[in-house]
């Protein structure tokens, strides 16, 4: 994926081909002489007090002088400005950005791929569902800030835990289509072979999201997606679903003219297509966030700690704020004072009613979604 196309982040791509997909180039270099003794102490730290002070983990980390991350668009919850943002605090740390593109399912797989190289993510970005299924890969970590994450958004042990998110909605190309208003306008002929979901809702985050959405406006509930599977199934059977991964360019093209996704990644292509627009559907709303994770392997340990507490900090939350994310530490900051409140403001109205769901919830969804997505749109 081009690092100019955010909404392809998530995309769906086969496993089959994953290995070789994900080969890493040798951009890591080793670690640096002497950091040893540095990196091993951080390697079992599971919050900073076991390091000592942020500027203990600063050292340790520009001992090892690099940290790889993966899956990272530049214009995704605005990802460009907060590496950039990285990169001019911590010029002595060189960013090895990996696979821009890939999936929450297949950051996993380039960790296990390249395990025991110096070219594995140090950290990953993923979705709920891919979380809890691999929990096993991540080393437990808490940030300075750690109280700040609502309870159950993160997990108790400090394996994975929320860093931004926001609503699924539907962006659209307002000089040839009308707005819709419900999930039925979406299945009349006005829509025909022109609606996508970005990615697989088995392996991308926001595609589950769509599901859940759907599943939600059906009148079902986050115990059981069905009702949102069927939806899809009847947008295929209607020939209004498109097969069609999701990209900036797509979209500007016309080539993806309706699109499922969540709010901030809708709302990023109205810089690249003025007729763009975006629309929460009235009802009941669905709320899901990313998840920030350590690799247990990460072979930039340090590096890899002080990555998650920059972004936990108030600089990078807001970053993310305004990138159109709502961010894990919004009601805190608010709270505190410390949130930019002009950005705030520029967000869409978020629905009056939302459903985010459980862990439970999310993985009898995703077991589901396995189970049934395929054959419901073939």
């Amino acid at each position: 994926m081009n690092t100019d196309s955010a909404t392809s982040r998530r995309l769906a791509a086969g496993l089959v081909a994953v290995a070789s997909a994900l080969a890493l180039t040798a951009c890591a270099g080793s670690t640096t002489p002497g950091a040893e003794a540095s990196t091993s102490k951080a390697a079992t730290a599971v919050s900073l007090a076991d390091i000592g002070a942020l500027s203990d983990l600063e050292t340790a980390a520009k001992a090892e002088g690099q940290l790889n991350v993966i899956a990272l668009p530049h214009d995704w919850a605005n990802y460009g400005e907060i590496l950039q943002a990285f990169s001019a605090k911590y010029p002595g740390i060189t960013v090895n950005e990996q696979s821009p593109d890939v999936s929450s399912a297949e950051e996993i797989q380039a960790a296990k791929t390249n395990q025991g190289l110096d070219t594995a993510p140090d950290v990953f970005d993923i979705g709920l569902t891919v979380a809890l299924q691999n929990t096993d890969q991540f080393a437990a970590y808490k940030v300075s800030t750690w109280d700040d994450i609502p309870d159950n958004l993160k997990d108790s042990d400090g394996r994975f835990y929320g860093d931004y998110g926001g609503y699924m909605s539907i962006g659209y190309d307002s000089s040839k289509f009308p707005a819709p208003t419900s999930l039925d306008d979406l299945l009349g002929s006005t829509y025909k072979g022109a609606v996508a979901i970005n990615g697989d809702p088995t392996q991308a985050g926001a595609a589950f999201a769509a599901v859940g959405l759907a599943t939600v406006q059906s009148g079902g509930t986050l115990d059981d997606f069905q009702p949102g599977i069927d939806f899809f199934g009847k947008l295929k059977a209607a020939g209004n679903l498109l097969k069609v991964d999701v990209t900036t360019s797509t979209v500007t093209s016309g080539e993806t003219p309706v699109v499922f996704d969540w709010d901030y990644l809708n709302a990023a292509h109205v810089a690249d297509k003025a007729s763009w627009k975006v629309t929460i559907l009235p009802g009941t709303g669905y709320a899901g966030y990313y998840n920030q994770a350590i690799n247990k392997n990460a072979p930039h340990p340090a590096a890899a700690r002080l990555w998650e507490e920059f972004l936990y900090s108030d600089q990078v939350q807001n970053l993310w704020l305004k990138g159109g994310a709502r961010p894990i530490r919004m009601a805190a900051m608010t709270k505190a004072g410390s949130i930019d409140a002009g950005l705030a403001a520029k967000l869409p109205e978020a629905p009056k009613d939302a459903v985010v769901p459980t862990a439970a919830q999310s993985d009898a969804a995703g077991k589901l979604l396995g189970d049934k997505w395929a054959a419901a749109i073939q």
